[in-house]
Parts: C-alpha cells; structure tokens; sequence
C-alpha cells in the first residue's frame, strides 16, 4: 500500500512571530512538493501569523503542545479547539522533551491523543528509547510498552489516521543519527506492533516517521526504506534545508 509521505517541522521553542513570518516566506517556494504532506509545528505565540503566511500553499500548521481541557482555570495553558479553531491541523504529542523535562507520562499522553481525535486534530504521536535503553538492549521492549500505552482505547480507524514518530533520543539535537538501518528496524518493528494490537490493514496504513537528526545529506536514504514514511524534522526545519528534506 502506498501511503503519502509526510514531513512536519518541529521548530520547538524558537521563532518570534516576526521571524516565523519570514521564515515562511524564505522556505514558500523550497517546500513545494503536491506529493508529500508538509506541516510546521510551530509555537503558540506563532500560529495566527503562520497560519495567515501559508495561506495557498501546500503548508499544514501544527501545534507543539496543548492541554486534555476545552478551557478553564489552567494558567499558561493552551486548548485542542483554541488550535483548532485558528487553524492548526496537527498536533505533536509526547515528544522526549515533553516527557522528559516536564514529566508528562503515557496516562498523560493517551489522554491527549483521545482528546486530539475528539478535537479533529491530528496527532503526531513520539516515542523513542535513551541511550541507556539503547545500550541496555531493551529498546525494542520500551517502545512497545510506549506504544501499548499511548494508543489504549484508541480505535483501529483513528490509528489510520494518526502519524506515529520515532525519534531516539540520543540522535535529538546531538548531530548522531539512527543509522537508515536502525530505523528502518525499529520502525518496521512498531509497524509490527500495530497490526498485532489492531490489524494488518490499520498497520499498512498508519504513517510512520523517523525524527533525529534528519537532514538535507541523509534524508534520501532514510525515507527509501520501506517503512519510513517521512520524518519530523529540528533544527533542520528552521533552515532552506528544510526544503530538500521534503524533495528528497
């Protein structure tokens, strides 16, 4: 089954308003591509502006963060249909640094993803292992639990619909990159996992990404194994960069 390419920036906590605007117009023409679903995940403060600069482009917008609540008493946080309503499409859930520097736990984040799908947002759900678990050799078996969890309750036709990222941890921001051959096992593997949980149909259909120092020099050989359906791309999504990533 052919499943459409997708590749999301993750700019994390980087662009003022008026950068982020510029940074659409520099990368407008460079992420051309009718064949591959682009999404900036950008930060709240950005999303209005963005949301405005992309406007008849290929360009989906996507949020970084928000909380399980439509609204109430939550200072500082920030709703699925307050996103939703200003045009966010996509929505990155339990990335590593969600996790691990603001303690968010998979209870937490199969809340989200439920919420997410209630709200008519897509989810880009993360999971990946640290360098310990790597060592250790206990990766495969971390992933699966994260996995299990994350998707508990969650139907076979919004599995269908979601984005699974997998992004190990110690390949985040430090330059090393998962071998083209580590992915495309762990990955194979998480799509293994899916078709056990739900079925091979779910399985063959759900998109998965691969995210950890992808870019402009190795995105080709990652998205040419058979399981890698895009990535979700850092630091390299702030870039023109950004733009041969998604040709690759």
């Amino acid at each position: 089954m052919a499943r459409r390419r997708i590749i999301a920036g993750n700019w994390k906590m980087n662009m003022t308003p008026s950068e982020a605007v510029a940074l659409c117009g520099t990368l407008k023409d460079l992420v051309k591509n009718d064949a591959v679903d682009v999404v900036y995940c950008v930060p709240a403060i950005d999303i209005v502006p963005v949301v405005e600069a992309v406007k008849g482009s290929n360009v989906h917008v996507g949020a970084e963060n928000f909380y399980i609540e439509d609204k109430g008493a939550f200072t500082g946080e920030i709703s699925a249909p307050m996103l939703k309503d200003a045009g966010v499409e996509y929505i990155i859930i339990g990335h590593s640094e969600r996790r691990d520097i603001f303690g968010e736990n998979d209870v937490l984040i199969n809340s989200k993803v439920k919420k997410a799908f209630a709200s008519g947002l897509k989810p880009i759900l993360c999971c990946g292992e640290s360098l310990a678990l790597r060592k250790a050799g206990t990766y495969k078996e971390w992933i699966t639990r994260q996995i299990t969890w994350d998707l508990d309750g969650i139907t076979a036709d919004q599995v269908k619909e979601l984005v699974i990222a997998y992004e190990p941890i110690w390949a985040i921001g430090t330059g090393e990159t998962a071998s083209a051959d580590q992915a495309e096992e762990v990955c194979g593997l998480i799509r293994e996992l899916i078709a056990k949980l739900y079925d091979q149909a779910t399985a063959d259909a759900v998109r998965i990404q691969y995210g950890g120092s992808m870019n402009a020099g190795n995105a080709a050989e990652l998205l040419s194994k058979p399981n890698i359906d895009g990535g979700l791309i850092g630091g390299a999504s702030l870039k023109p960069d950004f733009g041969k990533i998604v040709n690759a």
